[in-house]
Protein backbone atom coordinates (compact mmCIF):
# COMPACT_ATOMS: atom_id res chain seq x y z
CA UNK A 1 0.00 0.00 0.00
CA UNK A 2 1.53 3.33 -1.00
CA UNK A 3 1.25 6.41 1.16
CA UNK A 4 -1.45 8.09 -0.93
CA UNK A 5 -3.74 5.08 -0.66
CA UNK A 6 -2.94 4.77 3.02
CA UNK A 7 -3.81 8.41 3.67
CA UNK A 8 -6.94 8.28 1.50
CA UNK A 9 -8.22 5.10 3.14
CA UNK A 10 -7.49 6.54 6.55
CA UNK A 11 -9.38 9.71 5.72
CA UNK A 12 -12.30 7.64 4.47
CA UNK A 13 -12.32 5.63 7.69
CA UNK A 14 -12.66 8.90 9.56
CA UNK A 15 -15.47 10.03 7.29
CA UNK A 16 -13.30 12.75 5.71
CA UNK A 17 -13.51 12.72 1.94
CA UNK A 18 -13.07 16.31 0.80
CA UNK A 19 -10.59 19.10 1.48
CA UNK A 20 -13.06 21.22 3.47
CA UNK A 21 -14.00 18.67 6.13
CA UNK A 22 -10.48 17.26 6.05
CA UNK A 23 -9.19 20.59 7.36
CA UNK A 24 -11.46 20.43 10.38
CA UNK A 25 -10.71 16.79 11.07
CA UNK A 26 -6.97 17.16 10.92
CA UNK A 27 -6.63 20.27 13.02
CA UNK A 28 -7.19 18.52 16.34
CA UNK A 29 -7.71 14.89 15.46
CA UNK A 30 -5.49 11.88 16.17
CA UNK A 31 -4.73 11.56 12.44
CA UNK A 32 -2.50 14.66 12.63
CA UNK A 33 -0.02 12.87 14.87
CA UNK A 34 0.19 9.88 12.54
CA UNK A 35 0.93 12.08 9.54
CA UNK A 36 3.60 14.09 11.30
CA UNK A 37 5.36 11.07 12.73
CA UNK A 38 5.90 9.59 9.26
CA UNK A 39 7.15 12.76 7.55
CA UNK A 40 10.81 12.72 8.49
CA UNK A 41 11.13 9.02 7.70
CA UNK A 42 9.45 9.47 4.31
CA UNK A 43 11.75 12.31 3.32
CA UNK A 44 14.88 10.50 4.49
CA UNK A 45 14.03 7.19 2.80
CA UNK A 46 12.38 8.30 -0.44
CA UNK A 47 13.66 11.85 -0.99
CA UNK A 48 13.02 13.47 -4.37
CA UNK A 49 15.72 11.81 -6.41
CA UNK A 50 13.83 9.99 -9.18
CA UNK A 51 11.45 11.30 -11.81
CA UNK A 52 7.73 10.85 -12.06
CA UNK A 53 6.43 8.63 -14.87
CA UNK A 54 5.59 10.48 -18.08
CA UNK A 55 2.70 9.36 -20.30
CA UNK A 56 1.58 9.58 -23.94
CA UNK A 57 -0.90 12.05 -25.44
CA UNK A 58 -3.49 9.27 -25.63
CA UNK A 59 -3.43 8.96 -21.84
CA UNK A 60 -4.37 12.61 -21.15
CA UNK A 61 -7.58 13.29 -19.23
CA UNK A 62 -9.08 16.12 -21.29
CA UNK A 63 -11.58 16.94 -18.54
CA UNK A 64 -9.07 17.52 -15.75
CA UNK A 65 -10.79 17.57 -12.37
CA UNK A 66 -10.92 20.77 -10.30
CA UNK A 67 -10.82 20.71 -6.51
CA UNK A 68 -9.31 22.52 -3.54
CA UNK A 69 -10.11 26.07 -2.48
CA UNK A 70 -12.46 28.17 -4.58
CA UNK A 71 -11.12 30.16 -7.51
CA UNK A 72 -10.12 33.64 -6.24
CA UNK A 73 -12.93 36.16 -6.56
CA UNK A 74 -11.40 39.30 -5.04
CA UNK A 75 -11.07 42.50 -7.05
CA UNK A 76 -7.31 42.20 -7.53
CA UNK A 77 -7.48 38.77 -9.13
CA UNK A 78 -10.67 39.58 -11.03
CA UNK A 79 -9.01 42.67 -12.52
CA UNK A 80 -5.98 40.70 -13.66
CA UNK A 81 -8.16 37.97 -15.16
CA UNK A 82 -10.38 40.48 -16.98
CA UNK A 83 -7.28 41.92 -18.69
CA UNK A 84 -6.11 38.39 -19.54
CA UNK A 85 -3.28 38.78 -17.02
CA UNK A 86 -1.47 41.41 -19.09
CA UNK A 87 -0.53 43.23 -15.86
CA UNK A 88 0.42 40.09 -13.95
CA UNK A 89 3.94 39.99 -12.55
CA UNK A 90 5.48 37.05 -10.73
CA UNK A 91 7.67 38.44 -7.96
CA UNK A 92 10.74 36.44 -6.94
CA UNK A 93 12.37 37.99 -3.90
CA UNK A 94 13.54 37.40 -0.35
CA UNK A 95 17.01 35.88 0.01
CA UNK A 96 18.12 36.52 -3.57
CA UNK A 97 20.81 38.75 -5.06
CA UNK A 98 18.61 39.85 -7.96
CA UNK A 99 14.90 40.29 -7.12
CA UNK A 100 12.78 39.79 -10.23
CA UNK A 101 9.35 40.71 -11.57
CA UNK A 102 8.42 38.36 -14.43
CA UNK A 103 5.71 38.98 -16.99
CA UNK A 104 4.07 35.93 -18.52
CA UNK A 105 5.98 36.58 -21.75
CA UNK A 106 9.26 36.64 -19.84
CA UNK A 107 8.40 33.37 -18.12
CA UNK A 108 7.70 31.74 -21.47
CA UNK A 109 10.91 33.19 -22.89
CA UNK A 110 12.90 31.71 -20.01
CA UNK A 111 12.46 28.32 -21.65
CA UNK A 112 9.78 25.73 -21.49
CA UNK A 113 9.22 22.07 -20.82
CA UNK A 114 6.24 19.90 -21.64
CA UNK A 115 5.44 16.85 -19.57
CA UNK A 116 2.47 14.49 -19.39
CA UNK A 117 2.31 13.43 -15.79
CA UNK A 118 -0.21 12.18 -13.25
CA UNK A 119 -1.69 14.36 -10.53
CA UNK A 120 -2.27 12.24 -7.43
CA UNK A 121 -4.66 13.79 -4.95
CA UNK A 122 -4.49 12.93 -1.27
CA UNK A 123 -8.24 12.23 -1.50
CA UNK A 124 -7.48 9.14 -3.58
CA UNK A 125 -8.23 10.21 -7.17
CA UNK A 126 -5.75 10.79 -10.01
CA UNK A 127 -5.74 12.55 -13.37
CA UNK A 128 -3.19 12.77 -16.16
CA UNK A 129 -2.50 16.19 -17.64
CA UNK A 130 -0.25 17.65 -20.31
CA UNK A 131 1.59 20.47 -18.60
CA UNK A 132 3.75 23.09 -20.24
CA UNK A 133 5.70 25.69 -18.34
CA UNK A 134 9.03 27.06 -17.25
CA UNK A 135 11.31 24.93 -15.09
CA UNK A 136 11.41 26.57 -11.68
CA UNK A 137 15.19 26.08 -11.58
CA UNK A 138 15.64 28.48 -14.50
CA UNK A 139 13.64 31.22 -12.82
CA UNK A 140 15.52 30.80 -9.56
CA UNK A 141 18.86 30.91 -11.38
CA UNK A 142 18.01 34.36 -12.73
CA UNK A 143 17.18 35.59 -9.22
CA UNK A 144 20.37 34.08 -7.79
CA UNK A 145 19.48 32.70 -4.34
CA UNK A 146 21.78 33.75 -1.52
CA UNK A 147 23.89 31.16 0.29
CA UNK A 148 21.54 31.06 3.29
CA UNK A 149 18.37 30.51 1.22
CA UNK A 150 16.93 27.03 1.87
CA UNK A 151 13.26 27.15 0.83
CA UNK A 152 10.97 28.62 -1.80
CA UNK A 153 7.67 29.84 -0.36
CA UNK A 154 4.87 30.19 -2.91
CA UNK A 155 2.37 32.89 -1.98
CA UNK A 156 -0.94 32.57 -3.82
CA UNK A 157 -3.98 34.68 -4.67
CA UNK A 158 -6.51 32.38 -3.01
CA UNK A 159 -7.78 32.57 0.55
CA UNK A 160 -10.11 30.29 2.50
CA UNK A 161 -13.51 31.24 3.93
CA UNK A 162 -11.89 32.69 7.05
CA UNK A 163 -9.53 34.87 5.00
CA UNK A 164 -6.42 32.74 5.58
CA UNK A 165 -4.14 32.96 2.51
CA UNK A 166 -2.91 29.86 0.73
CA UNK A 167 0.80 29.17 0.53
CA UNK A 168 3.17 26.25 -0.11
CA UNK A 169 6.89 25.60 0.07
CA UNK A 170 9.65 23.41 -1.34
CA UNK A 171 13.28 23.13 -0.37
CA UNK A 172 15.82 24.13 -3.01
CA UNK A 173 16.60 20.49 -3.81
CA UNK A 174 12.98 19.83 -4.80
CA UNK A 175 12.73 23.20 -6.53
CA UNK A 176 15.64 22.23 -8.77
CA UNK A 177 14.04 18.92 -9.83
CA UNK A 178 13.77 18.85 -13.66
CA UNK A 179 10.02 18.14 -13.53
CA UNK A 180 9.20 20.97 -11.12
CA UNK A 181 7.48 23.57 -13.30
CA UNK A 182 5.83 26.93 -13.13
CA UNK A 183 2.99 25.66 -15.30
CA UNK A 184 1.36 28.06 -17.78
CA UNK A 185 -0.60 25.62 -19.99
CA UNK A 186 -2.74 22.56 -19.40
CA UNK A 187 -3.69 20.21 -22.24
CA UNK A 188 -2.37 22.59 -24.94
CA UNK A 189 -4.29 25.64 -23.67
CA UNK A 190 -3.34 28.45 -21.28
CA UNK A 191 -4.41 27.62 -17.76
CA UNK A 192 -7.97 28.69 -17.03
CA UNK A 193 -8.92 30.35 -13.77
CA UNK A 194 -10.24 27.19 -12.11
CA UNK A 195 -7.00 25.32 -12.79
CA UNK A 196 -4.74 28.04 -11.37
CA UNK A 197 -4.27 30.76 -14.01
CA UNK A 198 -2.02 32.35 -14.83
CA UNK A 199 0.73 30.39 -13.05
CA UNK A 200 0.60 27.30 -10.87
CA UNK A 201 3.31 25.17 -9.39
CA UNK A 202 3.50 21.64 -10.79
CA UNK A 203 5.36 19.03 -8.70
CA UNK A 204 4.56 15.58 -10.14
CA UNK A 205 6.88 13.82 -7.70
CA UNK A 206 4.67 14.83 -4.77
CA UNK A 207 0.98 14.67 -3.86
CA UNK A 208 -1.30 17.20 -5.51
CA UNK A 209 -1.63 19.67 -2.67
CA UNK A 210 2.03 20.63 -3.19
CA UNK A 211 1.14 21.92 -6.70
CA UNK A 212 -0.14 25.31 -5.54
CA UNK A 213 -2.47 27.21 -7.87
CA UNK A 214 -2.66 30.98 -8.51
CA UNK A 215 0.95 31.71 -7.57
CA UNK A 216 1.62 35.44 -7.11
CA UNK A 217 5.04 35.53 -5.47
CA UNK A 218 7.99 33.27 -4.72
CA UNK A 219 9.89 34.19 -1.57
CA UNK A 220 13.27 32.64 -0.82
CA UNK A 221 13.74 32.10 2.91
CA UNK A 222 16.07 30.39 5.36
CA UNK A 223 13.13 28.85 7.25
CA UNK A 224 9.33 28.90 7.12
CA UNK A 225 8.56 28.77 10.83
CA UNK A 226 7.34 32.39 10.86
CA UNK A 227 5.05 32.05 7.83
CA UNK A 228 1.41 31.06 8.32
CA UNK A 229 1.24 28.70 11.28
CA UNK A 230 4.82 27.60 10.70
CA UNK A 231 4.46 24.17 9.07
CA UNK A 232 5.41 25.17 5.54
CA UNK A 233 2.06 25.32 3.78
CA UNK A 234 -1.67 25.93 4.11
CA UNK A 235 -2.57 22.23 4.32
CA UNK A 236 0.54 21.43 6.32
CA UNK A 237 -0.69 23.92 8.91
CA UNK A 238 -3.82 21.72 9.13
CA UNK A 239 -1.80 18.53 9.65
CA UNK A 240 -0.72 17.35 6.20
CA UNK A 241 2.88 16.26 5.70
CA UNK A 242 5.29 18.90 4.43
CA UNK A 243 7.15 16.28 2.39
CA UNK A 244 4.52 14.53 0.26
CA UNK A 245 6.68 12.42 -2.06
CA UNK A 246 4.91 9.71 -4.07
Amino acid sequence: MNRRIFIASSLASLGLTACGPVKEGLTNGPFRGALLSAENLNHAVFGTHGTAREYADADVDRDFRVNGLDTPSDSRYAGLAKAQFAEYRLAVDGLVDRPQQFTLAQLRAAGDRTQITRHDCVEGWSAIGKWRGTPLARVLAMAQPKANARYCVFHCFDVDQSGTPYYESLDLHQAAHPQTLLALDLNDKPLDADHGAPVRLRVPTQLGYKSAKWVSRIELVAGYENIGSGSGGYWEDQGYEWYAGI
